[in-house]
C-alpha cells in the first residue's frame, strides 16, 4: 500500500471526521460524536487554531489521522497531547499508526515540549501493545473525570 503523510489541511476534514466516527464506533460510542464539520475546521483552521494534525492518503482517500493540541502541565510545562490516532481497518498492519505517531512525536519534539500524552481505553490491548511497542508507559493509576455542558452550566449557576 502507498501511504503518503502529510499535515492535515482544511479540505481533509470532512474525510477526518469520517475516521473519527469511525473511531467512535470501534470504541462502543457511535452516537457520541457531535462536533460538526464546520466546527472541526474552525478549530483547527480558523482564527484561532486549537489542533494541529497529519493524515495519511493512499490512492486518493484519507486512511488515517492523528490529531494533537497543546496542554500545559504545572509540573513540566508544554506538553503536547495526542487527541486521536486513528488508521481506518482496512489499512491497518501497514505502518500507517507509527508513521502518523512519528510524526505527531517530531512536532513535539521541534515546540519543545516536555512530553507527549494520550488516552487508551485499557480494553483496547491492540493499541497498548502498539504503545508499549515505542517505548511507552501505560499509566493505571490516573483516573479520567469530566463534566459535560449542562453539568458546567449547573454548577456555573450554583
Amino acid at each position: 500500500m502507498d501511504i503518503t503523510i502529510r499535515r492535515a489541511e482544511a479540505r481533509d476534514v470532512p474525510a477526518m471526521l469520517a475516521l473519527v466516527r469511525e473511531l467512535a464506533a470501534f470504541e462502543r460510542e457511535p452516537d457520541a460524536v457531535t462536533v460538526t464539520e464546520e466546527e472541526m475546521r474552525e478549530a483547527g483552521f480558523g482564527e484561532s487554531p486549537v489542533w494541529w494534525g497529519w493524515v495519511a492518503g493512499s490512492g486518493g482517500a484519507l486512511v488515517g489521522l492523528a490529531l494533537c493540541y497543546e496542554r500545559y502541565s504545572t509540573w513540566r510545562g508544554r506538553v503536547g497531547y495526542l487527541e486521536d490516532l486513528v488508521v481506518t481497518a482496512r489499512a491497518r498492519g501497514y505502518g500507517i499508526g507509527e508513521k502518523l505517531f512519528r510524526a505527531c512525536a517530531t512536532e513535539c519534539v521541534e515546540r519543545g515540549y516536555h512530553h507527549l500524552t494520550w488516552q487508551v481505553l485499557d480494553w483496547n490491548e491492540g493499541a497498548i501493545r502498539f504503545y508499549e511497542r515505542l517505548g511507552a508507559e501505560i499509566d493505571e493509576h490516573w483516573v479520567n473525570g469530566r463534566l459535560h455542558r449542562e453539568q458546567l452550566k449547573a454548577i456555573s449557576q450554583a
